[in-house]
């Protein structure tokens, strides 16, 4: 790279930022220039939540770098308040308003980079436009919402969306004293990135925290008052009360420019880029929410809008400003989010996300995070999914009190670099009984996978339990724990029979041959040992509930059994 090359950075956010440290760490002489049309740049957008439930008590904690950092330490030009209206591509300059003066004033570049970000998703609901319905995506929306909750003049608290913001502006507007309800029109919290058996689970949880929600609701419209604040949510079929709404339904990838300077534009909404993240133009390059990715898994498109993925961009944009050849291979939608007291993961594939060439099979099994024996060890529920031909590992999903990212990390780190389930029961992790079990949860999902690929496991999940004894269907639920854990939770129904597994090989004579046979215990350890013994007894139609009772995403009965 010459000396004299201009880099013009388009965005201050995230991969902005990354991008022009990074080609100036690499090119010491190039003239580099950002510009963002908001008032701040380098804001650690992902700590707004924390900051508007008091959390993180100071604003001033989310700005990581100002400009005058930028312009002192690293001779890197900031301009705030400066909206790009154009590029021009064969004069290789790029138009852009002063949003304060009004005044227009021309860039030029050799070398461009589109981090323009994603804006939220704002459906023309009527009534969009009334007081306190607000979005979350800028450091300005912040101060508003954390104003607004220290009001004390709010009450009632509606968002619009179960996605990660959502839910962790859930527990923000809670513990902010709110009434707090989330609208979701799918039927669970996190429903694009989450399967249905953890994704119930976690809408328990939310509801014992005093969530409400309200799942298959469609948002039609709002109701405001005289002075224009919002008063109601309406719906399809319900409308609720309503101080301030958070609008949070996704967002969309910011590309009005890049298509407007004939740019490609993928499928799914976001700027084309290689895996050096150069755009349809070798001398503009393109990274951030605002772009598509590559999925690790499938090698099918797909929009990361994570300011993980972000910042890895702006790196390898920053390497290839300054002549390198540095490559972005992908990413596999991984995310983890605190939510009151539960660590929620996940990554790779859900079972929604199953395309042609794989044949899923998955283990579903809650276990402690540590030695339960240790004090301080914590439920987690672990899902791990699988194809059934090759036993190659395709995604996960964990949640609970308990430890969760580094097993998400480990899971990141297998499906990467193409491991099978063969390899994940094998691992050499980590362990003592503050940190794990003497076989890690990953061990214990990968097992389960294996005994189903074998045939030695057969197994029904929760929900078709659930199915099975709404319609009355005729089997037997098999509980094999003991009488006292019997009687502090069970599930209430007609096909239940409880034989503690010490006392099943004296009592067989009670279970027909033919019966259907579904055997549950407290986390499946005991139904699994009871189903071999059926099995061994020659009893065919058997097969465990995956998860047990703490599997059990449904209402369970603590009432005392009934003396006959």
């Amino acid at each position: 790279m010459g000396k004299d090359i201009k880099i013009l950075v388009i965005g201050g956010s995230a991969c902005g930022p990354k991008t022009a440290a990074r080609a100036r760490r690499r090119t010491p002489d190039a003239k580099i220039t950002i510009l963002e049309q908001g008032q701040y740049v380098s804001i650690a957008t992902c700590g707004m939540p924390y900051y508007i439930s008091g959390v993180i008590e100071s604003e001033k904690s989310l700005i990581i770098k100002r400009p005058d950092y930028f312009k002192d330490v690293m001779d890197i030009d900031v301009l705030l308040g400066m909206r790009v209206l154009s590029i021009n591509r064969k004069a290789h300059n790029v138009q852009a308003l002063n949003i304060k003066t009004n005044e227009q004033q021309d860039f030029e570049y050799d070398k461009l980079v589109i981090a323009t970000g994603g804006s939220p998703k704002i459906p023309p609901f009527p009534g969009k436009e009334l007081k306190n319905i607000l979005t979350l995506s800028k450091f300005e929306d912040a101060v508003a919402l954390r104003n607004a909750v220290t009001s004390g003049k709010l009450k009632h608290a509606v968002i619009i969306g179960a996605g990660l913001i959502g839910m962790e502006m859930a527990e923000a507007f809670t513990r902010s004293g709110l009434e707090t309800t989330v609208v979701e029109s799918l039927n669970w919290p996190l429903p694009t990135l989450f399967d249905k058996d953890i994704g119930l689970h976690l809408a328990k949880y939310l509801r014992e925290k005093g969530v409400k929600l309200l799942f298959g609701e469609r948002v039609t419209g709002f109701e405001g008052d005289n002075e224009g604040n919002i008063k109601r949510v309406l719906m399809q079929n319900n409308s609720i009360d309503a101080d301030i709404v958070l609008m949070a339904i996704g967002t969309t990838p910011n590309v009005k420019l890049a298509k407007d300077a004939g740019l490609a534009i993928g499928a799914l909404g976001g700027i084309t880029v290689n895996q050096y993240l150069e755009t349809s133009d070798p001398d503009i390059y393109a990274g951030g929410d605002c772009v598509e990715n590559t999925n690790l898994v499938t090698g099918n498109k797909m929009l990361a809008p994570m300011g993980s993925t972000a910042n890895k961009h702006g790196r390898v944009i920053g390497t290839n400003l300054a002549g390198g050849r540095d490559t972005f291979p992908g990413v596999m939608g991984t995310s983890v989010v605190k939510i009151f007291d539960y660590n929620v993961g996940r990554t790779g594939l859900n079972e929604a996300q199953y395309t042609t060439g794989f044949a899923p099979v998955t283990a579903f099994i809650p276990v402690a995070d540590r030695a339960n024996y240790f004090p301080g060890s914590k439920e987690i529920l672990v899902k791990v999914i699988a194809d059934r031909t090759t036993g190659r590992l395709l995604g996960g999903q964990i949640i609970g009190e308990g430890e969760v990212a580094k097993r998400i990390d480990v899971l990141v780190t297998a499906i990467t670099l193409g491991a099978t389930v063969d390899t994940l029961a094998n691992l050499d992790l980590a362990y003592a009984p503050p940190y794990n079990g003497a076989m890690d949860p990953l061990h214990n999902a990968a097992n389960v996978i294996r005994n189903k690929m074998s045939g030695l496991a057969q197994t029904v999940t929760t929900e078709k339990v659930k199915n099975m004894i709404d319609s009355g269907e005729e089997f037997i639920l098999l509980d094999v724990r003991n009488p006292d854990e019997f009687e502090k939770a069970r599930i209430e129904c007609n096909q239940s029979v409880l034989i503690p597994l010490p006392d099943l090989r004296q009592n067989l004579e009670k279970l027909p041959k033919e019966a259907r046979i579904v055997v549950l215990c407290r986390s499946s350890i005991r139904a699994f040992q009871a189903l071999c013994t059926l099995r061994g007894a020659g009893y065919r139609n058997v097969a465990f509930m995956e998860g047990s009772i703490l599997g059990w995403p449904y209402e369970v009965c603590t009432m005392p059994v009934e003396k006959k």
